[in-house]
């Protein structure tokens, strides 16, 4: 790697070197910058030449260099030989003007070091393209070394050659007397050249007699520069001493034969003996035969072998070979019109230009951009030829890479963009719109291409409008959003409306219609639709034309039209349109089936949102109901809870009343803080409920069922004998009021609820409904003991638990409440009192207890009454307090209906209170009598 990059700089240096030292100080350098070194062309490749540009017009041209350097190694005179040799060739070529002659820019300049002199751009000598790099910059450059000549290239660069020669011997009457691919230079457009003046002869003779060419003998001494090539060399040079322009011609013949033969020459000629050599090859060319010429095409091997004649005389002459048909190719003889079109007049030209399209596909690319496209871009200064050379130039583009068209074709075509006469230039670029718009940049296409397409929407013609309207939906996705949306609509919609012609309109609604898919939804809504009512004419096909815009904006799936839209303004103008007079059954049936299209639509639309508008009402109803009821719920059960359980429990614990309502505040500040703020958990178990609550919302109403309680039958039991000792025990006691002892106490109960243990729920089926007072009541001596079932709930919510046990037990040493006399059987009462059941309705609270009337139906009067009324003779009934076992059903022992949002957590703690003993006495005074 490093090797390679030191042999790169050697090269530069080098290169460098030799421009400087070669060139610096020659006049040519005051006008010509001097670039890059090229090629080598000339006699033995002695000039180098260079890339240049003149520095007042920046032109380009090619700088031919001979170093004096090259012959140092001869003597003086010989070096004087050269230099009149090398001077001689450049001033005779400066003197000629043709066609087929290099052009001199600027002629020959001599310095202490070297020749130079300015000709037309130039590619490479012939010699370089066939092989022989000599004198060239090394590594030699791709763009030789990889060069190949086309058939086409080698067909009409040997036909320029036949014309260069025809020039000289027949108007110059010279021969050049050094033909060879050395002095044969292809330009910068691949035309072949003649240079290399060297040796040339001119008639001696007037121009009206025959021309007689004086001829120099070989001379073997003289440096080979001063010497033309004679392996190119007619034999007749050496041999007869004679020279004509047949010369020329055989000379011409062994290039052919060097051209098709990879650069070789017929004969390779040994110039320590020439003679010896050429008395060798005339031998060998009076038996030249067509197998030896195998390399040759067929089609032109005779002529060939005719230059290659050993007679003069035999050979054709410069103008006859222009004739053969081996240069009647058509790339030829289309190269050949070329060269000479600035002699045709403008219907030659145009004649020409019309079938060339028809040729250009047969040429190769390369000779078509360097030979044809200059030619066909130099006729656009002539406005009359545009319309011709256009298309051309526009196919030739189609075929070139991005980066030649912008080189090579665009900066030709910049003046024609702006060009508006002949009409024809117009559309001939807006069929070419997709070509222009893909490889021109895009400041071009905003500065130069757009332009032109509006000044076509704004001609006075009809058909360039239509013309134009028909084509821009082609190249619209090309088309930047900005110049569209802020040019090129408004101008089709001015068309639409301003012009006369009906074509005019309904091609600018149909384009419309197909460039609606390159638009944003909005602008097409906020402008195009609107615009459509603003259409003046009815005419069928306008109607249709707009009709077509609503249902391609309606049916797009990136664009459609909202139902706000469709009710307020596309349905409004699209009704009335449907009615009109002039259109036909197939053009109303068309407008009825999109209106009810858009009104199916409009209508699926709009009820969607109204049902789901509709749940989403329902749903926040349900919400808010739910909240209302939990509210209201905790509300009353607070408030019924606290006052039924103020009537059950009246005298009972003003302490544990103190701490229910202190408890009662703590848990009130405790659910304030709650709400106020939401842990995790609680947001989680809030999200839970909403969700059961939409799933509660989607199911079927649930229908109440009423469920019928069947009281089960319970055997009767026998209580006489119990309520016999019982009221004999009560006998005993003392009618006087006892104080209750200080000590006495309330069994401890947990603080949860109530105040009372709640177990699990029960069956409400297990429940025993009687008229409020147990079956096995009893009176107890030793206290009021006040047993609950495990079995028995004081609420008949489900999720209300049971109160497992409460008792309210006296100790021991309770004293006896007095005992309420009741006078012997058989004695009279003093006063007679109706039953007072005040007590008991106290007791169970508002609602009545509820009596079996079937058990009463299947119990013995007496057996029944005796339950009741002692026998005579007993005892008087003491102040002693009754166990009672409460069961209830669907109504709570409290007066309190059942209620399923009922929760005894949320009650504090309620008072509790007992009637008084004497008060119970006297109830049950009255109800025994």
């Amino acid at each position: 790697m490093e090797s390679m990059l030191n042999k790169l700089k050697s090269t530069v240096t080098k290169v460098t070197a030799d421009v400087t030292s070669a060139v610096m100080g020659n006049p040519v350098t005051r006008e010509f910058d001097v670039g890059r070194h090229i090629a080598s062309g000339g006699n033995g490749l002695a000039w180098k030449i260079f890339n240049g540009t003149k520095k007042s017009t920046k032109q380009e041209v090619a700088v031919f260099v001979f170093d004096k350097k090259l012959i140092d190694k001869y003597q003086k005179f010989e070096k004087d030989q050269i230099i009149d040799s090398l001077k001689r060739g450049v001033q005779q070529l400066t003197r000629l003007r043709h066609p087929r002659l290099l052009t001199v820019q600027h002629p020959l300049e001599e310095s202490r070091d070297c020749l130079a002199f300015c000709t037309e751009p130039v590619f490479a000598s012939l010699a370089n393209v066939l092989g022989n790099w000599e004198n060239l910059p090394s590594p030699v450059s791709p763009d030789i070394k990889d060069y190949k000549l086309y058939d086409v290239e080698t067909k009409y660069g040997l036909l320029q050659v036949s014309e260069g020669l025809s020039f000289l011997h027949s108007s110059v009457k010279m021969v050049h007397g050094n033909i060879t691919p050395e002095n044969i230079i292809l330009n910068k457009s691949g035309a072949w050249k003649i240079m290399g003046f060297d040796f040339c002869v001119s008639s001696t003779n007037p121009s009206e007699q025959e021309p007689k060419f004086p001829c120099k003998e070989w001379d073997p001494n003289l440096p080979s520069l001063c010497l033309p090539n004679p392996e190119y060399l007619a034999p007749e040079y050496i041999l007869s001493v004679t020279c004509e322009t047949a010369s020329d011609m055989y000379s011409l013949g062994t290039v052919m034969y060097a051209v098709f033969n990879k650069g070789k020459p017929v004969f390779e000629v040994n110039k320590q003996d020439i003679y010896k050599s050429f008395s060798r090859q005339l031998d060998q060319l009076s038996r030249l035969g067509s197998s030896s010429l195998t390399s040759i095409p067929e089609e032109v091997r005779e002529h060939v072998k005719l230059l290659l004649n050993v007679t003069p005389t035999v050979r054709p002459d410069a103008d006859q070979m222009t004739k053969i048909p081996f240069f009647d190719d058509v790339g030829a003889v289309t190269l050949q019109y070329f060269d000479t079109l600035f002699q045709r007049d403008n219907l030659q030209k145009s004649q020409f230009f019309k079938g060339l399209p028809k040729v250009l596909p047969k040429l190769p690319k390369r000779v078509i951009v360097q030979r044809i496209l200059p030619c066909l871009s130099s006729e656009f200064v002539n406005p009359d030829m545009v319309p011709f050379v256009l298309p051309n130039v526009l196919l030739i583009a189609e075929e070139c890479t991005k980066e030649e068209y912008v080189k090579l074709i665009l900066p030709e075509l910049g003046p024609v963009f702006k060009q508006q006469e002949p009409i024809q230039i117009l559309l001939i670029f807006l069929q070419k719109m997709d070509l222009l718009l893909t490889k021109t940049p895009p400041d071009e296409i905003k500065n130069s291409v757009l332009p032109m397409v509006y000044r076509a929407l704004e001609a006075p013609s009809i058909q360039i409008q239509e013309l134009c309207l028909n084509i821009i939906p082609t190249f619209a996705n090309l088309i930047d959003y900005p110049s569209m949306k802020n040019a090129l609509i408004p101008r089709i919609k001015n068309a639409c409306l301003q012009t006369s012609s009906l074509a005019v309109r309904v091609n600018s609604l149909v384009c419309l219609g197909k460039i609606l898919e390159y638009l944003d939804k909005w602008f097409v809504l906020d402008d195009i639709l609107p615009f459509l009512q603003q259409i003046p004419s009815k005419e069928p096909a306008v109607l249709m034309g707009i009709l077509g815009i609503y249902k391609c904006t309606f049916t797009h799936k990136k664009l459609g039209i909202t139902k706000e839209q469709l009710a307020g303004k596309v349905l409004p103008h699209l009704i009335p349109l449907s009615i009109e007079n002039n259109l036909n059954l197939n053009q109303f049936n068309s407008f009825i089936s999109v209106i009810k299209e858009m009104l199916n639509r409009l209508e699926s639309e709009h009820k969607t949102k109204l049902e789901q508008l509709h749940i989403m009402q329902e749903q926040q109803k349900s919400l808010d109901i739910g909240n209302q009821m939990n509210a209201s719920e905790e509300t009353k059960v607070t408030n019924v809870g606290s006052q039924q359980i103020d009537k059950v429990f009246n005298n009972i614990g003003a302490d544990l009343l103190t701490g229910g309502e202190s408890e009662n505040k703590e848990d009130g500040l405790q659910n304030k803080q709650k709400r106020s703020s939401l842990t995790l958990e609680e947001k989680q178990k809030l999200a839970k409920e909403q969700e059961q609550a939409q799933k509660l919302k989607s199911q079927q109403p649930l229908k109440p069922q009423v469920h019928t309680p069947i009281a089960p039958v319970k055997q009767t039991k026998d209580l006489t004998d119990t309520l016999m000792d019982n009221m004999s025990s009560l006998t005993s006691l003392s009618v006087s009021t006892p104080k209750i002892s200080a000590s006495s106490s309330f069994t401890s109960v947990p603080s949860t609820g109530l105040g009372m243990m709640f177990s699990t729920p029960i069956d409400n089926t297990k429940r025993n409904l009687t008229n409020g007072l147990n079956a096995n009541m009893g009176f107890q001596t030793s206290g009021f003991n006040m047993p609950v079932n495990t079995n028995q709930n004081f609420f008949s919510s489900p999720s209300t638990p049971g109160v497992t046990k409460m008792a309210l037990g006296t100790p021991s040493t309770l004293p006896n409440f007095n005992a309420v006399s009741v006078p012997p059987a058989g004695g009279k009462q003093t006063q007679q009192r109706p039953t007072d059941m005040s007590a008991l309705n106290n007791l169970f609270g508002p609602q009545k207890p509820k009596v079996s009337m079937n058990q009463l139906s299947q119990q013995k009067p007496n057996q029944w009454l005796n339950q009741f009324v002692p026998p005579q003779g007993s005892p008087g009934v003491g102040s002693s307090v009754m166990g009672t076992q409460v069961n209830v059903m669907g109504q709570s022992a409290f007066g309190m209906q059942a209620n399923p949002f009922f929760n005894p957590q949320n009650f504090a703690q309620p008072p509790t209170t007992m009637t008084s003993s004497s008060s119970a006495s006297n109830d049950l005074k009255d109800l025994f009598g």
